[in-house]
C-alpha cells in the first residue's frame, strides 16, 4: 500500500510503475464506488489478475478498507495529524492479517517532511503522555509541554 496526500504525486508514481512494467492501481476521491470495490477485490485476490501495488490517496483510502494482503505500507509524504496516518496504516492491520506488516515513511533530510515528522513525534509523545498513562501522566510533562497543551491559538 502506498499512501500519499497528493493525487498528482500518486499519478507520478503510477507513471513510473507503468514504465517499469509493475502492475498497480490508483484509488482517489474521484474513484467510483464500483471501481473502488473492484480494486480492493483485485488487490486482495489470489487470482492471476492480482495487482501487487495499490496507490491510495490518504483521504480516500485511509478509512473503510480491509487490505490484509499488504505486508508493506509506505507513506510517501506526512500528514499533520498522526491519527490520519495511523488509520491509513491500519488498512493492513485488520482481522485476517497473517503476515507481519512493515511501515515505511519516506523522509528526505532537510525538507519540510523531516520537520513534519518531528512535529508528529512530539504530538504522539504528548498524546501518549496525556491519554496513555492516566492522570499521573500530566505530572510527567515538562513545563513547555504543559504550556503547549493548554495554550490558546488563533483559529
Amino acid at each position: 500500500l502506498v499512501f500519499t496526500q497528493y493525487v498528482e504525486m500518486a499519478r507520478l508514481v503510477a507513471r513510473h510503475l507503468a514504465t517499469a512494467g509493475i502492475p498497480h492501481q490508483l484509488l482517489h476521491g474521484g474513484t467510483p464506488v464500483r471501481e473502488r470495490e473492484e480494486m480492493v477485490r483485485r488487490f486482495q485476490s489470489d487470482d492471476a489478475d492480482r495487482v501487487p501495488v495499490f496507490l491510495l490517496s490518504l483521504k480516500a483510502g485511509g478509512t473503510g478498507l480491509n487490505l490484509t494482503r499488504a505486508d508493506h505500507v509506505i507513506h510517501l509524504d506526512r500528514w499533520w495529524n498522526p491519527a490520519v496516518e495511523d488509520q491509513a496504516t491500519d488498512r493492513a492491520y485488520r482481522i485476517g492479517q497473517t503476515k507481519p506488516v512493515q511501515v515505511h515513511r519516506m523522509v528526505t533530510r532537510g525538507t519540510i517532511e523531516e520537520r513534519v515528522g518531528l512535529l508528529l513525534k512530539r504530538k504522539r509523545s504528548l498524546a501518549d503522555a496525556v491519554l496513555g498513562r492516566g492522570e499521573a501522566a500530566l505530572t510527567e510533562l515538562s513545563d513547555d509541554e504543559l504550556r503547549d497543551l493548554v495554550s490558546l491559538r488563533p483559529a
